[in-house]
């Protein structure tokens, strides 16, 4: 029973809070926001972000509805719409609307030509002595020729994976 209480109460009304982030656009970010769905040319969590701020909006025109309606709206996490209320709140629009980038993102080892080098390396003649390249004489070659400052053997067996490049 208590859970079933607690399941339906907004986390701001369990703690006693009052709601903290309001949001009022401008007529110029209502038209911007109103176009962007209308116009459904971006991705879907920008759209489904524009629509919870449009209905979060509390201005003159907007219908300054509460997280729970809005969520039910849009199919959406309650949560998910004090975040993004937040987001604007604190930092404008743009942030809002955007998604925030991975914070496990890592750039790419090797670019495109830094990859073109490999293959042709992968497809001439292996060194003086050897019947054909390895992975470890490939990445050695690639930093003794200056293409890149370090590269491991399981970064090169990776690319050339990506690129149906089979060395056997």
């Amino acid at each position: 029973m208590i859970n079933n209480i607690l399941a339906n109460q907004s986390i701001f009304e369990r703690l006693g809070m009052k709601k903290k982030y309001k949001v009022k656009l401008s007529q110029p970010q209502r038209n911007q926001l109103l176009e962007m769905v209308r116009n459904g040319k971006e991705k879907a969590k920008k759209i489904t972000h524009a629509r919870i701020i449009l209905q979060a909006d509390s201005g003159s025109e907007g219908p300054a509805l509460k997280a729970k309606v809005i969520a039910k709206n849009l199919n959406v996490h309650e949560r998910t719409v004090h975040r993004v209320r937040e987001r604007f709140a604190n930092e404008g629009l743009e942030v809002a609307l955007n998604r925030k980038q991975h914070r496990k993102y890592k750039p790419r080892k090797l670019d495109g030509d830094q990859e073109a080098h490999l293959v042709a390396l992968c497809c001439g003649k292996p060194p003086e002595g050897r019947k054909e390249w390895t992975l470890t004489l490939l990445s050695e070659n690639l930093i003794k020729l200056e293409i890149t400052d370090s590269v491991s053997r399981s970064t090169v067996h990776r690319t050339l994976k990506k690129m149906n490049l089979n060395l056997g």
